[in-house]
């Protein structure tokens, strides 16, 4: 089910259900080294295509999920999605965007989109406390500061703080 957004710039947000062609897409995204700074909590390593593949079979098919496509101006900008992980009391969201499509408000676009389509509440979020821009998209929609917390990240080679915030409308 697509679920439009006016975008209050040119662009107008859709999203919609995952497709096979959007997989090289987000493999191609993903492989960027300054998202993968900034996003942290990555895969071990972004450049297994047959891992990512495997990944992402696993994610769409778990119907607890729930997995979108973002579009912007015709083309696919990343993806947002929830997933349960057992350290919180409801559901995760994630997102990530093409660096190209960084900065224009696509993010908060798609995240505000979603969030009417998954509205199981409390909803909750994590981001790298250096992460500024995508601490700034979650507290645009709402999300507050509830904890904070510090894991291994991938993409940094080392423990890497961060933010938990949760939405409760």
């Amino acid at each position: 089910m697509s679920q439009p957004t006016p975008d209050s710039t040119t662009n107008q947000i859709l999203l919609r259900d995952v497709i096979a062609s959007d997989l090289p897409i987000f493999y191609e995204q993903q492989l960027d080294p300054e998202a993968n700074y900034m996003a942290a909590f990555t895969a071990k390593d972004p450049t297994d295509r047959e891992a990512f593949m495997h990944h992402w079979q696993k994610i769409l098919n778990d119907e607890s999920n729930t997995i979108k496509t973002i579009i912007s101006g015709e083309q696919v900008a990343g993806s947002v999605s929830s997933y349960r992980d057992e350290e919180m009391e409801g559901p995760e969201v994630t997102y990530w965007l093409g660096k190209s499509y960084w900065g224009q408000g696509i993010a908060t676009q798609a995240l505000a989109a979603f969030l009417k389509i998954m509205q199981v509440r409390p909803i909750f979020a994590r981001v790298a406390k250096d992460n500024l821009a995508s601490r700034r998209v979650l507290e645009k929609c709402g999300y507050t500061i509830c904890g904070e917390g510090k894991g291994y990240a991938n993409a940094r080679g080392a423990e890497t703080e961060e933010f938990i915030l949760r939405l409760e409308v």
